[in-house]
């Protein structure tokens, strides 16, 4: 009996160390993202069908936004890819200038209307601790350049977040929060009349 007591402590230890490791891999583990932003305001209205160059870049330094803990040096980062993020930000952009009453193409300007929207900074960093609750700030910088028979329009667009959270936010809810950062983020960049107005110079 007392072996049978002994094996099943033993059971019991090795299952409680393989969830503690389970748990701890999954804290340490990468977030790679995939949002996806979509603009959800009107934007104005200024064009007759002229065609216009779309382009849609990642500027940032890094794919990198941070880590959930705060610390440079965790594992635990948060990444959005270039190659995940530049064909989205392309297709809002063309939507939003089809909207816009213009007809989106990816053939070089050669001097007629261009836009060219670039996402200069996207950063995630935990922000204060407190009794109970963290929170984590989260910023991006879209960068919208229009281009019209010698004249330029630049527009920078920042958006902030702050969320506050009793338990760290998992891959899901973290998506959901970069992808709303850049949605506001577009809605800002496309509500701009100025960026219409040049392009239907």
């Amino acid at each position: 009996m007392m072996g049978r007591t002994r094996s099943a402590g033993r059971i019991l230890s090795i299952i409680a160390g393989l969830s503690a490791s389970i748990l701890l891999a999954a804290c340490s583990s990468p977030h790679n993202l995939q949002p996806m932003p979509q603009r959800s305001v009107d934007v104005p209205v200024a064009g007759q069908g002229q065609q216009v160059s779309v382009i849609a870049a990642d500027g940032r330094e890094s794919e990198t936004l941070g880590t959930r803990t705060g610390s440079a040096s965790s594992t635990s980062t948060i990444s959005v890819a270039a190659h995940e993020i530049v064909p989205r930000l392309q297709a809002e952009a063309e939507r939003a200038v089809a909207d816009m009453g213009f007809t989106p193409t990816a053939a070089p300007a050669n001097g007629g209307p261009s836009l060219t929207l670039t996402l200069k900074r996207l950063s995630y960093a935990r922000g204060e601790s407190r009794p109970v609750v963290d929170e984590a700030r989260l910023e991006s910088v879209l960068e919208a350049v229009a281009t019209n028979g010698g004249e330029t329009y630049t527009g920078t667009y920042t958006s902030r977040r702050v969320q506050t959270y009793a338990v760290a936010p998992d891959k899901a809810e973290n998506t959901r929060m970069v992808q709303d950062l850049l949605s506001d983020g577009l809605n800002r960049a496309f509500a701009d009349p100025e960026l219409a107005q040049l392009l239907a110079r």
